[in-house]
């Protein structure tokens, strides 16, 4: 490449470090809780999405790779409308259609579910609503429809309400698409699915679609989400949700309604277009999905420490509007959130510092990702450590 081409991105990425904002990829290697990084000590892992410790479940993995991952392929070498469809993943779409009541369609991850379904399903005549914090793939998704859009202010449901008047009168519009997160990535807040599907029900043009990325595994008293918290679960037209995070595994999935399966298969692009997951990786998650309901006190664990951590914080005077396992601890400054993740190294914590564009300029923060192996002299020392944070901030 040409040196003058190269220069103009070695001066994007100075002007990034000038902000304390450059990334890259920590040489990580993990012993289940733990990771270690290059040269360092063992750190407890307060980063992960492993938030019922399945992923690290070595009992679990051992009876899978016994008796169950001999039997499957390691790669699908295909699209499922070639000739990847395996008949795991029809035995695991069957499975999460028993536990949620409804259709479900499998995908490679969690992006991919957001930025193929959204397209598919809006069109010049769609008004989407979307809540101002929704993840980055429902954001690029749509961008990709050819919708008309307005992200409201982050839970105002009195604003949102107003847009539904509006959009519901509009003859140009056919079709309103709420679209939330129930538990938001970066804030670790809860939205009041119960609302918002009082609110559908009031415009005849409106259907929700609700991301339980976060919530699948680690909410309701079966482990189905937010949604299953709330009792609305029936009542959200579209449920997206990941493997990758609570149980551990990879891959996405939405449950709808057996006719927009139907029309899914036919125009989502990413799931067309892409190679289906690995079989043996299907297996697993339709391991750990037969033993969603067995978890329960692994999520009444996570509640509970959640809980603790939560009024730790604000007894402390730190900002934090969390109401989940995701706890972040906001700091504004990038070089702050630096500081305090970099303090809790120092203590045998790893915990990251989440700066822009993942969260606004100015509202860096230190995220914790709680999960419910933490011991409790775990937890204290992570209360201790949060003790210097806050008289760190305050002095």
């Amino acid at each position: 490449m040409r040196e003058k081409l190269l220069q103009k991105y070695a001066d994007k990425l100075s002007h990034l470090n000038q902000k304390n904002n450059v990334r890259a990829f920590y040489p990580l290697t993990h012993c289940k809780r733990h990771i270690r990084l290059a040269h360092g000590k063992s750190l407890l892992n307060l980063a992960s999405n492993d938030y019922l410790g399945v992923a690290t479940n070595s009992d679990w993995q051992a009876e899978f790779l016994t008796n169950v991952a001999p039997k499957y392929q390691l790669g699908a070498s295909s699209s499922r409308l070639l000739t990847g469809n395996f008949s795991i993943y029809e035995r695991l779409e069957s499975r999460m259609q028993g536990l949620f009541g409804r259709s479900c369609l499998l995908f490679n991850s969690g992006y991919h579910a957001n930025i193929g379904i959204i397209p598919a399903l809006c069109d010049d005549g769609t008004m989407i609503l979307a809540d101002k914090l929704v993840h980055a793939s429902m954001i690029d998704g749509i961008r990709l429809s050819r919708a008309k859009c307005v992200r409201y202010a982050h839970q105002d449901f009195v604003q949102l309400e107003r847009l539904l008047q509006k959009y519901q009168d509009d003859d140009r519009i056919h079709q309103i698409v709420i679209m939330t997160e129930s538990i938001f990535s970066m804030d670790g807040d809860v939205t009041d699915l119960a609302m918002l599907v009082r609110l559908k029900n009031r415009y005849d043009k409106s259907m929700l679609y609700v991301d339980e990325a976060h919530a699948i595994g680690t909410h309701g008293m079966g482990g189905l989400g937010c949604g299953q918290d709330f009792g609305v679960l029936d009542e959200i037209d579209l449920v997206v949700g990941a493997f990758g995070k609570a149980m551990g595994s990879m891959g996405a999935y939405v449950i709808c309604h057996q006719v927009l399966k139907k029309y899914l298969i036919n125009v989502v692009r990413p799931l067309i277009f892409s190679t289906a997951l690995p079989p043996i990786n299907v297996a697993w998650t339709d391991f750990v999905v037969a033993r969603i309901d067995k978890l329960g006190a692994e999520r009444q664990r996570l509640a509970d420490l959640s809980a603790k951590l939560i009024a730790h914080v604000k007894d402390l005077g730190l900002a934090c509007g969390s109401k989940s396992h995701i706890v972040p601890i906001v700091l504004k400054e990038n070089a702050k959130a630096l500081a305090a993740a970099k303090l809790c190294q120092s203590h045998g914590l790893f915990a990251l510092a989440i700066r822009p564009p993942t969260v606004a300029i100015n509202q860096a923060r230190l995220r914790l990702c709680l999960n419910a192996t933490i011991s409790d002299d775990e937890f204290e020392k992570l209360q201790k450590v949060l003790d210097i944070i806050a008289w760190q901030v305050q002095s």
